[in-house]
């Protein structure tokens, strides 16, 4: 497969996984087990399948976070409530998010049929090097379609962004700049929105501009330059290059069938809402498309 057809089909589906750090339905769970801030509520419910693991393991598996932020509330957030707990409060929200932006389509043969098809494409991830992955790997499979599908889709997710931190890693691309070039490229989170939740000043934001304009990859208007756009390019076919096991063992058949229901359920999860505004660039696929 090409890069380009791994990454196409990817985003077809991501968002029925990544829906989950927006919902409401996660805090509300979370809040009852005591786990209230925003940023604690996201790093609970995305680590908990590593276990009750410190801030280091955190910062290293997330990349673009500022640690000294991961040490706010890691390893702190288990002292509210343990991993296993937080990981069923993350399946209930699951399934309340998915029932509320899917509706009816919750419980249609499409979305089994998705589920199916992404289950199996996962069962050809590999845990080699890719820790997030391997964590949710672990845990058991949902009996429901509609949260085996959520738990399909969650660790191609995680397959795909362990080889991305790979791909970074072997361009030599810090967090911070990865974050930054994310935004740049005005199809990710607004810069402002990135900056902040992931807990970066402006002095440190300013700094890591200035090292990648000084590298010729963005420009004064903080826009990748023609080889910005190149070197990030290069990044994502590598990452797609890794990440490519999942979709082969598809084959075309079951591939386009994947392509053409689960992106028909993400289509629909995208015009219920599933991602708020004032959070990602104009260019971004986070919003109904037609």
């Amino acid at each position: 497969m090409e890069p380009s057809d791994v990454a196409r089909l990817y985003r077809r589906i991501e968002p029925l996984h990544s829906m989950i750090y927006f919902a409401p339905e996660v805090g509300e769970e979370l809040t009852e087990l005591g786990i209230g801030h925003p940023r604690a509520q996201y790093f609970a419910q995305r680590s908990a399948a590593m276990g009750p693991v410190g801030p280091g393991v955190v910062a290293a598996t997330y990349y673009n976070f500022n640690p000294a932020l991961v040490v706010r509330f890691v390893p702190v957030v288990w002292m509210s409530a343990p991993p296993e707990d937080v990981l069923n409060a993350r399946l209930r929200a699951a399934d309340r998010a998915l029932r509320r932006l899917l509706g009816d389509a919750v419980s249609s043969r499409e979305c089994e049929r998705a589920g199916v098809l992404a289950r199996r494409a996962s069962s050809a991830c590999t845990p080699e090097g890719r820790p997030l992955y391997a964590a949710h790997a672990d845990l058991p499979w949902p009996d429901e379609p509609h949260l085996a599908l959520w738990h399909a889709v969650t660790l191609l997710r995680e397959y795909r962004g362990d080889g991305h931190l790979a791909a970074l890693l072997a361009a030599g691309v810090s967090g911070l700049e990865a974050l930054i070039l994310h935004t740049a490229t005005g199809a990710g989170f607004l810069p402002e929105v990135a900056q902040a939740t992931r807990g970066w000043s402006a002095e440190q934001w300013g700094e890591g501009v200035a090292g990648l304009r000084a590298r010729g990859l963005v420009d004064d208007g903080l826009s990748l330059t023609a080889e910005g756009a190149a070197f990030r390019e290069h990044i994502e076919a590598e990452t797609s290059r890794m990440s490519a096991a999942p979709w082969e063992h598809l084959g075309e058949d079951d591939r386009a069938e994947l392509a053409e229901v689960g992106g028909g359920l993400t289509k629909r999860l995208l015009a219920a809402g599933a991602f708020p505004s004032g959070v990602f660039a104009p260019g971004a696929d986070r919003t109904p498309k037609s």
